[in-house]
């Protein structure tokens, strides 16, 4: 059964490691990610994540506690509202916060079957790299690989964004782009950048391929760049270019472009499996 504590003061060692977690975008100092929202809390016990403690203001305390009441080794933190709320990084709080610990992949289950894995190359905005691995679990990704100066997948922010996708869909993050490049080659896998439909060409083959028109069915990584210089050099070098054709617009938002990209792969992949529309598409017919 879970237990229940009283925390009133600021300078709680807990509350000061939490407080340090969010400002820097990391887990604390005992390796927990910091979820908040009951969503949140509810996506990590699915996920079958270990929630070491549950931190939750004192008007949610009944909710905070029923979620993990029947669970053993929990603890409940009940936080007078003010004091949730100087530490809460949300701007209208629901009164709960989890510690969890996060999964811990290897980089084989990254490229399991017919590996489709997203890249993301120097992406700084926590919104984008959270709403990229929403799509990337929802469109069947096998993987994500979070080079090294892309934001945190622990950032509180990328975990709200992923809506729990980041409990379940396998990462590795800090990786320099090299070894990077060196995983993705050793596993057969082909790269596609995708760049705006203006852009200049600079993959191997000097040319720039409309989405539609390249082979998603095999073994890919598609590498999603920096919000505002795009791929970077070297991974670019090593990939064949992609656009998406757009009309009025010259490039789209990180997290939307890498959506178009992952449902791409996914509706050649379905049409290559004979599986047809998703059951979605068979009900709207």
């Amino acid at each position: 059964m879970a237990s229940s504590e009283t925390i009133v003061s600021p300078a709680n060692p807990l509350l000061k490691d939490v407080r340090r977690a969010i400002a820097r975008g990391s887990l604390t100092q005992q390796g927990w990610c910091v979820a908040e929202t009951f969503h949140l809390l509810e996506e990590a016990l699915r996920s079958s994540c270990e929630v070491k403690m549950v931190l939750a203001a004192e008007s949610a305390r009944w909710a905070a506690e029923g979620h993990v009441r029947r669970l053993p080794g929990v603890k409940v933190a009940v936080l007078p509202d003010a004091l949730f709320q100087s530490i809460s990084d949300t701007e209208t709080s629901q009164g709960v916060m989890a510690l969890v610990s996060p999964p811990a992949w290897r980089i084989e289950q990254l490229f399991r079957g017919n590996a489709l894995v997203v890249v993301l190359d120097g992406l700084q905005d926590p919104g984008n790299a959270g709403a990229i691995l929403r799509a990337a679990e929802a469109f069947g990704a096998t993987g994500a690989i979070f080079l090294k100066g892309t934001v945190s997948p622990y950032n509180p922010k990328t975990l709200r964004a992923s809506a729990g996708s980041l409990f379940r869909v396998p990462y590795l993050h800090g990786v320099n782009a090299e070894l990077a490049l060196a995983a993705l080659r050793q596993n057969q896998v082909e790269l596609f950048a995708g760049v705006p439909a203006s852009g200049e060409p600079a993959s191997g083959n000097g040319t720039v391929r409309w989405l539609a028109s390249v082979d998603l069915t095999v073994k890919c990584g598609l590498i999603v760049g920096n919000e505002a210089r795009g791929v970077g050099a070297e991974l670019r070098s090593a990939a064949l270019d992609v656009s998406i054709p757009t009309v009025g617009v010259e490039s789209l938002n990180a997290a939307v472009a890498a959506g178009i990209l992952l449902y791409e792969a996914r509706r050649q992949r379905t049409l290559q499996s004979g599986a047809g529309p998703c059951p979605a598409q068979k009900h709207e017919a």
